[in-house]
């Protein structure tokens, strides 16, 4: 499996399902990659794409924290595959010389690469799924400039109201 570098193109909100969406980009390629997530999760990936802090740590920040006192470092995080319309990340830790790979979601791995600033890794293979297999009809444009077009339409209240 090939992995290509990528980053977070931004967040979307898919009318006809009311479920955020973050925008992953490959690094050079014209080409992008919508994964489905809940709204907690588009807050968290959100207010780190923002710099808002909370007063209290949030998930990710907990997260971090754990990380960092076991003197862990993220390596990097991985989107690796789609199954039964699900996408599956792992996470790349290193620990005094040993190196763990954890399964997670993508939407907690992309909020936890941006809390530690660890590269984010697609399977090149996933963005040539998201464009063959994709129903036209019903299924939120693909193409960058259609979705710059969308996010700029985008209120940030219509991720909900959370309080900090």
């Amino acid at each position: 499996m090939k992995m290509i570098e990528a980053k977070i193109e931004g967040l979307a909100l898919d009318m006809t399902t009311n479920s955020p969406v973050v925008i992953l980009a490959p690094t050079g390629l014209n080409k992008v990659l919508p994964i489905w997530i809940g709204h907690a999760e588009a807050w968290g990936i959100a207010m780190e794409l923002s710099g808002v802090k909370s007063k209290r740590p949030l998930t990710y920040d907990l997260l971090r924290d754990v990380i960092d006192t076991l003197d862990a470092t993220v390596e990097r995080i991985e989107i690796t595959e789609l199954r039964e319309q699900t996408f599956y990340a792992r996470i790349h830790l290193s620990s005094n010389g040993q190196n763990y790979e954890i399964d997670a979601r993508p939407s907690d791995s992309i909020a936890l690469a941006l809390k530690v600033k660890a590269k984010i890794y697609v399977n090149e293979d996933l963005f040539n799924i998201s464009e063959d297999k994709a129903d036209q009809s019903t299924a939120m444009p693909t193409d960058p400039e259609s979705l710059r077009e969308r996010l700029k339409k985008i209120n940030p209240e219509d991720f909900g109201k959370y309080s900090l």
